[in-house]
């Protein structure tokens, strides 16, 4: 169903959001009580506000006032607090981003509280996507623990922390599916794969907001980019998208879908057009599909400055063009252009824009104010004692290195060498990541506390006992080498018994507009670890990354390596704890390890083709002439100390009745000495269907212990729904036929089971 542009609000579909956001422990009929008086409120303000003032509360600028980080956006930052100031006084501001601290906030808001005509209250936003002071592992990184109930509680804790320091909204989660290594972005979110994708984000966006929004300690979500951003061609952030509406509808709106229906009531729109419309005008993304088919009732806020791109995309003739496409097309708040303020008065006297259009823009931003409760308590996060007890918390560190160890994933452990012996042995750590403080936080980390990290270095001689000892060498900055710096490796790694090779990319690589053509390791450290590995000792890699990357040379060769990310505040802890054993390494890959990197995209639940490749073909089948068409480690791939081993997947039945379930089961078996965690992951493929199907789509998984010496069933359940796929019609269809479905340990191994799906 498709709604007029512009429909008129009633009460009962802008109370739906209102009444949900307003309290999610509330019993209903309070809650929708609340949200009525919360409209009334509302309808009472827009019916005494000027044209000018309505502009103002659609306009969203940077927070001249409270410490800001540097290097975020562009350079146009603006400084200029008295000019800030007489605008907030003016009624001219709703919303300031990125300026944080609890002390500042009271005073802030009093301008607009106690010094405009109508006393509406700023809303203050923050890009706070791993952590405030406490960084915790990049979302990428996160999302290779598979365990949504941990990426909720980060969350909460960086709302606590976020919310304690005056912030009410922030910038995340990142639910753009990421399935082009090359994209700097791919770091920001949960990977490739949808199910994972769609978890990631519901768990995420309630973690953000609590059970309360109206509590000090719950941030506003928005997910974003709205929408496709991630498949930007060829990696390259900004870049255009262009893609069927049946690969947008099944792949990448999705966990949009699932943050908005675990209560997001805010989105931000996209950078990128996508078949030829900018997202940031696309009314049938912003309008159409949003409100009409999801009954979205939030705000969209433009990204930065997205709105004014129209401009260079070619689609807007200049900034008032701008403003109208975008206004018209429902993104509701402009950050930092200034676009709005200075053009909808304007634009609504000559009849370019309806009157109508901007008050439903300003109700939708009011009305998620007083759903953070900001009419009540305006000066929410304003105590500094409370930001002080919470920042860098011994409960959020603690929380930190516990979520760094789960992100871990061990690619290889040839021969048993992990985990490592804390007493007696010589250790070399080597690589430019050895001593490190800067870059184990990762990108969109910028209001870190410096002070909290714990660099490789410190965290392994805090663990190390008697009669061992750790030798650090640089060897090589991370793209250039150092004089002499292999010659000083080579040294170290001779005297030691293990080398621990620290290499990888640094935050600057894997980040917003930090897209790669070579998604390797750079040269200087593959030239070290060549020389490190020549001298015959046993290498171990603590490989630093935010996307997947080819493995080459002696990186690759090596017996062991552990995908580390960027684990944040407490990296050295983390990577200590699962590399001496006390904890089994227990994460699994969120996204593909391609061979190469022109296998990019490369993603696991790709199309067969008409001709399917086999690792002994030669040529006239789908692969390139330099590597198989299979990753080299494969989404879901992830050791622990010990093999567990599959047995043949067993079907409850041969058949599945219509609107039936059906189980899959198989016996695990740990014949090593320790207890082992394994992800269990269930796979499907639709054999024959009227719209050819991936060669495996994740429906399922489970995390078990298999006991020590043991054996272990696991039985997971496949439902009729979980068949579905769009058809043609773009609607969810379901057809009888022969189904694969495998119960196995990434998205590559194992042999499937088939059963027949009777109607």
């Amino acid at each position: 169903m498709r709604h007029a542009p512009f429909p008129a609000p009633t009460r009962r579909t802008l109370l739906a959001g209102g009444a949900m956001a307003a309290g999610m422990v509330m019993a209903p009929r309070i809650a929708a009580a609340q949200a009525a008086a919360d409209l009334d409120r509302v309808n009472a303000l827009i019916a005494r506000m000027t044209i000018e003032e309505k502009a103002g509360q659609l306009n969203l600028l940077n927070d001249p006032f409270r410490w800001r980080p540097e290097g975020v956006n562009p350079g146009d930052f603006n400084p200029d607090q008295a000019a800030v100031a007489a605008d907030i006084r003016a009624g001219r501001v709703g919303a300031l981003f990125n300026g944080v601290g609890a002390q500042g906030a009271r005073m802030v808001q009093d301008m607009a509280v106690r010094d405009s005509r109508l006393g509406i209250p700023l809303l203050f936003a923050a890009d706070i996507v791993h952590g405030l002071r406490t960084t915790f592992p990049v979302p990428l990184g996160e999302t290779a623990s598979w365990d949504t109930d941990l990426a909720m509680r980060t969350a909460r804790a960086a709302a606590v922390e976020g919310g304690a320091a005056g912030v009410h909204q922030t910038y995340a989660p990142m639910v753009d599916i990421g399935r082009d290594q090359r994209w700097g972005r791919v770091v920001e979110g949960a990977g490739e794969d949808v199910l994972l994708g769609n978890l990631f984000a519901a768990a995420r966006t309630r973690g953000f907001q609590g059970d309360d929004l109206k509590a000090w300690s719950s941030l506003l979500a928005c997910p974003k980019h709205f929408a496709a951003y991630g498949a930007a061609e060829a990696g390259m952030d900004y870049n255009s998208t262009d893609m069927s509406e049946l690969e947008l509808r099944s792949v990448y709106l999705p966990p949009f879908k699932a943050a908005f229906d675990a209560g997001a009531l805010s989105t931000m729109s996209a950078f990128n057009d996508l078949n030829g419309v900018p997202a940031s005008g696309n009314k049938w993304l912003l309008t159409d599909i949003l409100r009409g088919e999801w009954g979205f009732a939030g705000f969209v806020v433009s990204d930065y400055t997205s709105e004014q791109e129209l401009i260079a995309h070619g689609y807007a003739a200049d900034g008032r063009d701008a403003a109208r496409l975008a206004l018209m097309a429902g993104v509701d708040m402009s950050m930092k252009s200034g676009l709005y303020l200075k053009h909808i008065p304007e634009l609504v006297q000559s009849g370019d824009v309806p009157m109508a259009r901007v008050d439903e823009a300003v109700r939708r931003v009011l009305m998620t104010k007083a759903a953070l409760g900001l009419f009540e308590n305006p000066y929410r996060g304003s105590d500094v004692r409370t930001e002080r007890r919470v920042h860098g918390s011994r409960e959020h560190l603690a929380l930190a290195r516990e979520a760094g160890r789960k992100s871990i994933v061990m690619l290889k452990n040839e021969g048993g060498l992990l985990p490592l012996p804390k007493t007696g042995k010589r250790y070399a750590l080597i690589g430019p990541f050895g001593a490190d403080t800067t870059d184990l936080f990762g990108p969109w980390s910028i209001f870190k506390d410096p002070k909290l990290a714990v660099s490789l270095e410190q965290g392994l001689r805090t663990a190390l006992g008697e009669g061992s000892s750790l030798t650090v060498v640089k060897g090589s900055d991370i793209e250039a080498p150092i004089a002499g710096g292999i010659e000083a490796a080579v040294m170290a790694a001779s005297q030691a018994d293990v080398v621990l090779l620290a290499v990888g990319e640094s935050q600057a690589m894997s980040a917003e507009s930090k897209s790669r053509v070579d998604i390797g390791v750079p040269a200087p450290q593959l030239a070290l670890a060549q020389a490190v590995a020549a001298t015959g000792k046993p290498v171990v890699v603590l490989l630093r990354n935010g996307r997947g990357m080819e493995l080459a040379g002696a990186v690759k060769d090596a017996p062991a390596i552990l995908v580390t990310w960027f684990l944040g505040s407490e990296t050295g802890n983390s990577v200590a704890d699962v590399l001496f054993g006390d904890h089994a390494p227990t994460g699994r890959l969120p996204v593909s390890f391609p061979y190469r990197s022109g296998q990019s995209p490369f993603y696991y639940a790709h199309k067969t083709t008409g001709r399917p490749s086999q690792p002994t073909d030669t040529e006239f089948t789908a692969k390139f002439r330099e590597a198989p068409h299979l990753a080299l480690y494969p989404f879901g791939h992830g050791l622990t100390y010990g093999t567990v081993s599959y047995s043949a997947v067993r079907l409850s039945a041969p058949t599945m009745a219509w609107n039936g379930t059906i189980t899959a089961s198989v016996t695990l078996t740990n014949p090593g000495a320790r207890a082992a965690s394994e992800v269990v992951q269930l796979y499907i493929r639709d054999k024959a269907a009227s719209i050819t199907q991936p060669i495996r789509l994740l429906k399922g998984f489970r995390r078990v212990t298999v006991p020590a010496g043991g054996s272990l069933e696991v039985t997971l359940p496949l439902t009729f729904p979980e068949l579905s796929f769009l058809g043609a019609d773009l609607r969810p269809t379901t057809e009888p036929g022969l189904f694969d479905v495998w119960l196995s340990a990434d998205a590559q191994s194992g042999q499937p089971a088939t059963f027949a799906l009777i109607r």
